[in-house]
């Protein structure tokens, strides 16, 4: 397939008006360089971090105006002269932080966002500004389609690192997952793949025979129990508590999660959906015992290794049902603003 001179992609043109700031515009397809790949775009998908870029909110660093996505699948159709590791044809996705092949993020890596920093996935081809380092890309698994293996870059990697990235998750250990986002979905199967016992919270009664039918073995209904942290430690033997906690709520569930953990277990730190202001002491880590980890995303090599895993367990990634195109994407994040969405919100691309 030869790349056209022109393409479809979404720009994020500024932090003040929050989805005002979509637009839908057409693009120049640059050549590819000689350690570059040019991918035909096939599937994306959103995260929290989409959502809040053009709302002005997120933490870590932007460049816009800027193609938005970090999740993206699709098929190699370019190479440079110089590239190795992939040919026409190849099925790829993305890496998020495009820096980060191995090893901690350095501040360096954490510059390299696809769709913060780096033009990203929602187009269907190049960018104005990039294309794809040989080393931005990944295999897509051999058991997925695109609109699965699109999901993979942020929240399963995310996800992966929290259990596996400091203290690796063992087997007959207990984890704790918050809600039916993705990365809380991605954790609960891979916990479950490494022979895990996995607990779960949601205020929605509809969603917990879905998470039980995902492996989950206990379900918490967080609205009818407000001090659930203490219900699932009570849940673990010897109520000794929680190993690995996937904190998606911050100031809104922390408090319960430092209940809820055991000593010298882990509170990975991934997102703050009920607020950044902390209401817990500093000192709350010491009197627990515990480590509070913040994680942005993972390495290339963790991603590599997450791959692995999916392919010989055949993970699944949970797709919400609602799927997107190209052309409806500015519609993708109204339905994930509104919370309607179970597991992953995919976008279609042609």
């Amino acid at each position: 397939m030869a790349a056209p001179k022109s393409q479809k992609q979404w720009l994020v043109r500024g932090s003040q008006k929050g989805f005002d700031e979509l637009v839908l515009q057409d693009s120049g397809v640059p050549e590819v360089g000689e350690n570059e790949v040019l991918v035909k775009m096939e599937a994306a998908s959103l995260n929290y971090r989409d959502l809040i870029i053009p709302k002005g909110m997120y933490p870590f660093p932007v460049d816009l105006p800027v193609v938005p996505g970090s999740d993206g699948a699709g098929e190699v159709i370019a190479t440079g002269s110089k590239v190795t590791q992939w040919k026409k044809g190849d099925k790829v996705v993305t890496l998020f932080n495009q820096a980060h092949q191995f090893g901690p993020v350095t501040t360096a890596a954490s510059k390299s966002g696809l769709g913060g920093v780096v033009d990203g996935a929602l187009r269907q081809y190049g960018g104005t500004r990039t294309v794809f380092n040989e080393n931005g890309l990944v295999p897509l698994p051999k058991n997925l389609n695109a609109i699965e293996g699109a999901t993979l870059t942020c929240a399963a990697l995310t996800s992966w690192n929290a259990l596996y990235g400091l203290k690796p998750l063992l087997p007959g250990q207990t984890v704790l997952v918050q809600g039916t986002g993705g990365v809380s979905l991605f954790a609960l199967q891979f916990a479950k793949a490494a022979g895990a016992v996995v607990i779960a919270t949601t205020s929605s009664k509809d969603k917990v025979e879905r998470m039980k039918q995902l492996g989950a073995d206990h379900v918490i209904n967080y609205v009818e129990d407000p001090n659930w942290g203490e219900t699932a430690r009570k849940l673990t033997t010897d109520g000794v508590g929680i190993d690995h906690i996937i904190e998606v709520g911050g100031a809104g569930t922390m408090t319960q999660s430092l209940k809820a953990v055991r000593f010298e277990g882990v509170i990975s730190i991934i997102g703050f959906l009920g607020g950044a202001e902390p209401k817990d002491s500093i000192l709350e880590p010491l009197n627990r015992v515990c480590t509070l980890r913040g994680v942005y995303v993972g390495s290339r090599a963790q991603m590599l290794d997450m791959i692995a895993a999916i392919e010989a367990n055949n993970i699944k990634p949970v797709v919400d049902g609602e799927v997107f195109t190209l052309e409806t994407a500015k519609k993708a994040y109204e339905y994930m603003w509104a919370q309607k969405h179970f597991g992953k919100v995919g976008i279609k691309i042609e």
